[in-house]
């Protein structure tokens, strides 16, 4: 992204903010709380105007009054370095300059909450004061991001007092590293923005079904066996037929320096060790540990697997020598649990589970989990630690003095706070960052089922029906990166970014200083950092929406165009060029003839907010066609959409299709048919691996075949009659798609919504629709 051009790049920010507000919302710049006029993520609590301002050079000298506060001047110059031109000089710890940017630890500040700090800029310097060292670096990263992004080698501060403090003592961040696997780098480019958005706790989500990344030595099958899986269908076979595995875990010395890395920066490390489900890995590298007799692997599918830890007290002392190892890894308060969709399905169906159930006087299979939990958390206790799970624990009995995880919405967060215990907020329908960040069909593989920046940012974790005693166990809140779709680091840091700048402020900034509006004019100045710290955020959300109305008979299409974000200023251009600040301002639908090549971008003061302008041509041949990404889904089948990424190369970039994998249906809504002579499919396959729950499994639907291999078929209506149909064959081509041509037969539709299906059983393999096409007649 261009980089805003001013003398005084500060200045030209706050001038921006305000210039932005007032377009998104006419009286947001006049209205808006003096603390959201910084380009500052999160928003502080106070700002306040001092007497004078400071301009920082490369002439400006950093102190700190001790050894602690001279390490957080240091980190803050190495930041500074990496984002800005400017380039400050560290003081010799004997030296105290009168002017420049000094950082103090100060026992006598009235705020007592652990991380709060005190910024005041005078016509002598800048000051950055707090009790504890936590406040003074979240001080720094205040000042960093007001000194940044700038392009001269002046920069004027201006004139305010800042008074800071987070809301939540747990501002989370979680990492699954157990379904795709991360570097130590990557963790620490995580950590870093951590950092900027005043981030403390990394959950970092260690074993599960699909592996099991961390070494514990007393058991070195975990990782020897647990580590390695062979992905379903193609991307577990080599060329020359032998296993393709994905492998990968940390030793324990790569564990400490992650923690050492994090807790510099003030980031406490959660690590999660999941009980009793979620343990196929684990029971793959020792067997004595699960309930059923046969052998087993890390598993290959997604969702739900059923493989349990045996309840009994030898996989409880093998638990609990697991953990004796994780707390010399993790000095943190807390250990995570899970506790998490563990189906009793393996206990069920063991008559020694069953027994054991009766010989301890339990009621259920659930009340055995919460025995295990029990004994586990009793364990925790004795070495001062504290237990955490997913709201799950709560059934059957939460363990005493257990800290909950609310992710199936917020109700299990407000039934623990009830009965007294801390929660943390972290609802799957808000806050999992592994759903998409708009609808738009050039998102990465993941759930469809998008998440966008205004529903995580409206998201309050305190609810309204809980008391004033009640409110203060909610200990703050947290967003979920899963990773099962999420294959490469470069997809994740789509994900995450620039998401992350919204649970910043749902986890620092005081609630009646939050402003949705306010928060997308200081957002570009963000999105300039990240570059500068090598952070590929996503850019879906900062480009252009697109949604259209063809008219065949008339030759045109209606076309409207939004910003997922809500950004306001959108130019387009129809001539193939691309649209600066000077082009044609969007308003209102655009009626354009075909052909036609649109091409839009959105701005900020004047600066496109994305790489790349999008671009859509409208031909003939584009009115006539569908893809996966471009389709409505089927309004019945259960409806889980997914985003599925192919099975092949094993290397390099694959492509990507949106299934319900529930029952495969596709939906061409308004099809215009007056002409149409046949119907053309472009069609893939790829494996069918989840792990389905028995309810789930019951949705589960296809139709029957009536060839021998099954047949694509095109409905008119998802219970209409069948338009157009073609046998599927055994086994798609070289480059893994099929093609294949159905006459339309003859009928009374002219314009209808069309039904797309394969029948045959969706396992162990589906067909996945590419691209639909509707033939003229010639």
């Amino acid at each position: 992204m261009t980089r805003l051009h001013a003398r005084n790049p500060v200045r030209s920010l706050l001038a921006s903010c305000l210039i932005l507000g007032a377009s998104i919302t006419a009286s947001a710049a006049t209205q808006a709380p003096p603390s959201l006029a910084l380009p500052v993520i999160p928003a502080p609590q106070q700002v306040l105007p001092s007497a004078a301002g400071y301009t920082v050079n490369n002439h400006t000298v950093l102190s700190g009054s001790d050894d602690a506060a001279r390490t957080v001047a240091a980190q803050f110059n190495q930041l500074l370095g990496k984002t800005s031109p400017l380039q400050l000089t560290l003081a010799d710890a004997s030296t105290k300059p009168r002017t420049g940017i000094h950082f103090q630890r100060d026992p006598a500040l009235a705020n007592t909450t652990e991380g709060s700090y005190q910024l005041d800029v005078a016509a002598n310097g800048i000051s950055i004061r707090a009790r504890d060292d936590a406040g003074l670096f979240h001080g720094a990263m205040t000042l960093l991001q007001m000194l940044t992004p700038a392009t001269g080698s002046d920069v004027a501060v201006p004139a305010v007092s800042i008074t800071d403090a987070p809301r939540f003592s747990w501002r989370g961040f979680m990492l699954d590293s157990a379904r795709h696997f991360q570097s130590i780098d990557d963790i620490k480019l995580l950590l870093d923005a951590m950092a900027l958005h005043k981030l403390n706790t990394f959950h970092w989500h260690l074993t599960d079904d699909q592996g099991w990344r961390m070494e514990i030595k007393r058991y070195p099958k975990l990782t020897e066996v647990g580590s390695c899986r062979s992905a379903a269908g193609e991307a577990g076979i080599n060329a020359d037929g032998t296993p393709h595995l994905y492998c990968g875990f940390y030793t324990q010395d790569q564990i400490r320096d992650v923690v050492a890395y994090a807790a510099a920066r003030h980031i406490t490390v959660v690590p999660e060790i999941d009980v009793p489900g979620h343990a196929q890995a684990a029971v793959a590298a020792y067997p004595e540990h699960g309930v059923v007799d046969y052998p087993t692997k890390p598993s290959a599918n997604w969702g739900v697997n059923p493989y349990l830890f045996n309840p009994r007290e030898e996989t409880l002392q093998f638990l609990e020598n697991i953990l004796a190892e994780v707390m010399q890894m993790f000095p943190g308060k807390y250990i995570h649990i899970g506790g998490d969709e563990a189906v009793k399905y393996q206990w069920q169906d063991s008559p020694q589970v069953q027994a054991y159930i009766r010989e301890l006087g339990l009621k259920d299979e659930e009340a055995l989990q919460s025995h295990m939990l029990k004994r586990l958390e009793k364990y925790l206790e004795e070495h001062d630690r504290k237990l955490i799970g997913w709201d799950e624990i709560i059934e059957g009995g939460l363990p005493p003095q257990a800290t909950v995880m609310s992710w199936r919405g917020i109700e299990g967060g407000i039934e623990a706070a009830t009965h007294g215990h801390d929660v943390v907020m972290a609802p799957g329908n808000t806050l999992y960052l592994d759903f998409l960040q708009t609808n738009l069909p050039d998102e990465p593989p993941g759930r469809p089922k998008f998440t966008s920046m205004q529903r995580i940012y409206a998201f309050d974790p305190v609810p309204a029906q809980l008391t004033e005693a009640q409110r203060k166990h909610v200990i703050g809140v947290q967003a979920n990166m899963w990773t099962e779709h999420t294959r490469t680091f470069a997809r994740l840091q789509h994900n995450v970014f620039p998401r992350m700048a919204a649970l910043a402020e749902i986890a620092w900034t005081p609630l009646e200083r939050k402003r949705y509006d306010d928060f997308l004019a200081r957002l570009p100045a963000q999105l300039q950092r990240y570059k500068a710290l090598g952070i590929g955020y996503g850019q879906t959300a900062l480009s252009v929406a697109m949604t259209r109305q063809d008219d065949r008979a008339g030759g045109k299409v209606a076309v409207q165009l939004s910003n997922p974000l809500s950004y306001r200023d959108i130019r387009y251009t129809t001539d193939g060029s691309t649209p600066t600040a000077q082009s044609a301002s969007y308003g209102d639908t655009l009626t354009l003839p075909v052909p036609t090549t649109l091409t839009a971008q959105t701005f900020f003061n004047g600066t496109p907010l994305t790489d790349a302008p999008s671009r859509w041509v409208f031909d003939a041949a584009s009115l006539l066609s569908r893809t996966d990404k471009t389709l409505a889904t089927c309004p019945e089948g259960g409806r889980l959409q997914l985003r599925l990424e192919d099975d092949n190369p094993l290397e390099g970039p694959r492509d990507s299709f949106d299934v319900t994998i529930f029952n495969p249906c596709w939906l061409w809504q308004n099809a215009q048919l007056q002409d149409i002579a046949s119907v053309t499919v472009r069609a893939g396959r790829i494996p069918y691996n989840f792990g389905l729950l028995k309810p789930e499994e019951a949705k589960r639907g296809f139709r029957k075949p009536v060839a021998k291999l099954g047949e694509f078929e095109v409905r008119a209506g998802c219970h209409g009659r069948v338009l157009a149909t073609a046998p599927l064959p055994e086994n798609p081509g070289k480059d893994g798609f099929i093609k294949l041509e159905a006459p339309l037969r003859a009928g009374p539709e002219q314009v209808t919504d069309l039904c797309i299906t394969f029948s045959g059983d969706t396992r162990p393999q589906m067909w996945v629709l590419d691209e639909i096409t509707l033939n003229p007649r010639k």
